[in-house]
């Protein structure tokens, strides 16, 4: 046991927050049995809770105006099956091993460090879309109450964060308990327009938008397939809530499998529901409010009930309460999985943790800052631009988990993620990330041609997805684990902050000689991790330091 004194190796103190787990959930560590007490199928419905929302009618309604119906229903279906097939290998480990995607990140390819860039495009993910639904939010809030937009913008970022401070215990019942109701009023109105108007599938599949014409070109599949490939990210977000999935046993195999795959990749299922559902409204409402306004949701829909109830005070109502309660659903996963991305960003460069919370304020307030400048408006180049890094970051793990964990088994068949027993860098999948996205964004920039920019984000797939197994090989897997350190018993205290956590979270640290917990070790800035074979050489005055510590224990 380390003694109290004046020394660097006094108890680390955490503020409350930090020391809250209701309010921590984890933000950077392993998810322990004792705090995952809920049911596979609570777990579950929690994590397609924020599948409401509605940037998926925005995208849908974006796509058949730019390119025409053919385009955006084959370009909305080729993209939905590459999110389903690359989010079942990341939902299976990171439920398995109870980690979030950050911590899965640095086992699969990429090291302790060189995690920090995916951190950077996965909280990107989580503002861009915090944005893009708080704009859908705010666009009917300021309709029904006839307020400026800029109000509404601000109402519809500040009323999410009372909602995410106490994390996954507060979101898991609020999901639970809202997804009959925005169920049955998302779908109600389809079933009764189809039967009203059966020609409105024709207007559907003749819908040419800014294209002309509805027919098929490969050119604009392409670009429809971008927009939405950069939804890949969200498999992040699944996995926020999967991390606390109970242990998988042979009793409750089945169960856990199902919920996982429902849960994870299953999630796309929905969205390309979704976003046809956003193209079949935008292309009816648009001969009554034009191209622009036909891709905001709250004239989708004001569309949509105005056929249930004929009543346009009635309408607008309804529809405004389905958008309120949607966007609430979603962006309450945006900022919560935004701040346990900055915390991880954070935590690692600056080596400090003031805890999830303050870094929630950050990411709402990046969100504002991008529904003031009207980003929704530029949703196709946005979106098309973020996809082709997503898709290196996603591609990367997914050939990570896949081939070198199951098939070459290179990489370790478990996700290892504490700093002291990761390199720095591993590039088995940082540098074929870095590749591919570099490349794939020339070629969405048009350096390589029509053809090429039109299908950069499979560009982007390809190169990362080939690329990391090849250096997998090369490097022969030498960059996975810096060292292993074995831990007894089941819990132990960390010497420096005293707290008892389970041993997955554990680790040696010879610095203090002692056993140290994952945070701990993160937010360490005095060893220069000597834990590491090869990371430091040996100095005296080092030498003398370690020694003072070790006769103090």
């Amino acid at each position: 046991m380390v003694e109290e004194s004046k020394d660097t190796i006094n108890k680390r103190k955490y503020n409350k927050i930090v020391n809250n787990p209701v309010m921590e959930d984890y933000a950077l560590r392993y998810a322990p049995k004792t705090f995952r007490k809920w049911s596979e199928g609570t777990v579950g419905i929690a994590a397609l809770g924020g599948i409401a929302y509605l940037a998926d009618f925005a995208i849908g309604g974006s796509l058949i105006v730019s390119y025409g119906f053919s385009n955006a229903f084959y370009g909305i279906l080729i993209a939905g099956l590459i999110i389903f097939l690359t989010g079942i290998p990341i939902a299976y480990y990171a439920a398995k091993y109870n980690v979030d995607m950050d911590l899965l990140t640095r086992g699969a390819g990429f090291g302790y460090l060189g995690s920090t860039i995916t951190s950077i495009i996965y909280a990107s993910f989580t503002f861009i879309y915090f944005s893009l639904e708080g704009s859908v939010m705010a666009q009917a809030i300021s309709l029904y109450f006839n307020i400026p937009i800029r109000i509404a913008y601000l109402i519809s970022a500040l009323v999410i964060i009372p909602l995410v401070i106490y994390g996954i215990t507060f979101l898991s019942k609020f999901q639970l308990y809202t997804q009959p109701l925005w169920f049955i009023l998302m779908f109600a109105p389809l079933v009764i327009i189809l039967n009203k108007s059966p020609h409105s599938l024709v207007t559907w599949v003749n819908f040419g938008g800014e294209a002309g014409s509805p027919v098929f070109n490969p050119l604009y599949t392409g670009l429809a397939a971008g927009v939405v490939l950069s939804l890949i990210a969200q498999i992040g977000e699944q996995v926020d809530y999967l991390r606390f999935m109970p242990e998988k046993r042979k009793q409750n195999s089945k169960k856990w499998i199902f919920w996982v795959m429902i849960a994870g990749p299953g999630w796309v299922i929905l969205g390309v529901i979704k976003e046809l559902y956003g193209s079949f409204l935008a292309a009816n409402v648009a001969s009554q409010v034009g191209f622009e306004k036909a891709t905001e949701p709250i004239y989708q829909l004001l569309f949509a009930f105005d056929n249930v109830f004929n009543i346009g005070f009635i309408a607008l109502t309804i529809a405004t309460l389905v958008i309120v309660l949607s966007q609430l659903k979603i962006n309450v996963t945006n900022a919560y999985s935004g701040s346990l991305s900055w915390s991880n960003f954070f935590s690692r460069t600056l080596h400090i943790h003031p805890g999830r919370v303050i870094w929630l304020f950050l990411n709402v307030a990046i969100g504002l800052t991008l529904m003031e400048l009207g980003v929704f408006y530029i949703l196709n180049e946005i979106l098309g631009f973020y996809s082709n890094v997503a898709i290196a970051w996603i591609g990367a793990i997914t050939s990570d988990l896949v081939i070198n964990k199951k098939i070459l088994k290179i990489s370790p068949d478990f996700i290892e993620f504490k700093r002291g027993h990761l390199y720095n860098i591993n590039p088995v999948g940082f540098i074929p990330m870095i590749l591919a996205s570099i490349i794939s964004i020339m070629a969405f920039f048009n350096i390589f041609g029509p053809i090429a920019q039109a299908f950069s984000p499979f560009i982007s797939l390809t190169i990362a997805f080939a690329l990391t197994p090849l250096i997998a090989i090369l490097t022969k897997g030498k960059y996975y684990i810096a060292r292993t350190s074995n831990i007894n018993s089941l819990r132990e205290k960390c010497v420096l902050c005293r707290y008892e956590y389970e041993k997955e979270d554990l680790l040696y640290c010879p610095f203090y000689n002692g056993t140290v917990c994952s945070l701990c070790c993160t937010l360490e800035k005095q060893c220069h991790e000597i834990c590491k074979k090869g990371s430091i050489h040996f100095n005296q005055s080092l030498r003398i330091k370690i020694n003072n510590r070790s006769e103090k224990l």
